[in-house]
Parts: C-alpha cells; structure tokens; sequence
C-alpha cells in the first residue's frame, strides 16, 4: 500500500486514518485513474477544465508541428490521434450539457486558429476554419464512445454495479427545490426516446442511432 497515493474522502468529518503509523490524508477531491473524483457538485465541471487544460498542454508539446510550415494533412492527424484523445479521455462517463459542449469547441476551435496562424480579429468564419483544418469535431469524439459504452453497460447481465446504478431510484428524501441537475442518460433519452436500454440489445439497430446522440451536440455554436 502506498500511502502517498492513498487519500480518503468523505461526506462527513471523520477521525484521522492510520495505517502501520502513517496518517492518511482526507482530501475533497482526487485524481483517480486519469480522472477528477469528487463529491462536489462541480466535480464534472472541474474535470472538463483539467480536460481542456491537459489538452494544450499536449498541443504546445508537439507546437513544432501543430503551428510549423508542414502540410496540413500532417497537422490534422498529429491532433486527432495525439490531442483529441487527451481532451476527451473518460468522455464515456460525462454528463453532456450545453455549457460542457460549449466549453470544449472554444478550446478546439482556439486550437484552430492556431494551427492556421489565425487570430480572433481576422474573423473567419468557424466553418471555413473547420474546412480548412479538416479535424475530427471534439463533440463528435466524446458523444460517440458515450454511445457505444452506454449499450455496453446496459448488456451487461453480471450484476456489475455501472449496470445496476442505471435503475437506482432513491427511496427516501426529497428534490431540491429547481430544476433537477442534467443526468448521464438525458441525451441519449433526447436522441432515442425513455426505452433507450431495451434498444441496446439490438446491436446493429443500436449503432445505426448513433447518429442521432452526435447530431444534437454538434448543431450547437
């Protein structure tokens, strides 16, 4: 057990942790196999920014090429294979809203104009800009693999609790007052109707709607 990389979190206050003497840290929020764990609220919204974040840092390590004089057919797939899957990794597990997808086009479509030499002021169209790049659409990224692990999970007949939490109803307690918090299933819901789960079993008819989860985000500016 290494107990620098064991940390404790926790709803409520409780007593220190040792373990053989050592005192285990409580901490609010950790980085758990590549991705921000919290009990926040925001525990998704500050994920997207170390997202977004680890992203540049992997475009401005291969700036070389990403901003050099080398054919853009060059450029384009140093950063779908090598940019993209930093910015989206654990995409699966996101809860898609209007201001997440937001947020990631501004970060690529920045990332565009690097790659183009261009600058807010020259104001050229995000379309001409997307023509030109060629590029894999970052929503198009993250949506795609949500799809494809959400009939995954829902096939799954071994008990495994990312199957089981999809029909959890809280038995006791009350809404918040407002407007509930957006959920992991409302896109997909919004694409295929509320018998989304019992579609997944048809494997071919599931992935012929893929389209569908894609197309709703991609259609915001």
């Amino acid at each position: 057990m290494n107990i620098n990389k064991t940390k404790v979190m926790c709803r409520d206050n409780i007593a220190h942790i040792t373990v053989h003497g050592c005192q285990v840290k409580c901490v609010s929020e950790y980085v758990y196999l590549g991705q921000t764990i919290t009990l926040s609220k925001e525990g998704q919204e500050k994920e997207i920014s170390r997202r977004i974040q680890l992203g540049w840092v992997a475009f401005r390590k291969l700036s070389d090429v990403l901003k050099g004089d080398i054919p853009l057919c060059l450029k384009r797939k140093v950063f779908d294979q090598c940019v993209l899957p930093t910015m989206t990794y654990g995409a699966e597990t996101w809860t898609l809203t209007k201001k997440v997808v937001h947020r990631l086009k501004v970060a690529q479509r920045a990332m565009e104009r690097a790659m183009l030499g261009l600058s807010l002021l020259d104001k050229i169209p995000n379309v001409e800009i997307r023509n030109r790049t060629g590029i894999t659409d970052i929503v198009q990224r993250a949506a795609a693999p949500k799809w494809n692990w959400a009939g995954h999970i829902c096939r799954r007949e071994d008990g495994r609790w990312n199957r089981v939490i999809l029909d959890w109803q809280p038995r006791t307690g009350r809404r918040s007052i407002g407007r509930p918090p957006a959920r992991w299933r409302d896109d997909i819901v919004k694409a295929v109707g509320k018998n989304w789960m019992q579609l997944t079993s048809n494997r071919p008819r599931w992935r012929a709607n893929e389209e569908a989860l894609v197309q709703q985000w991609t259609e915001i500016g």
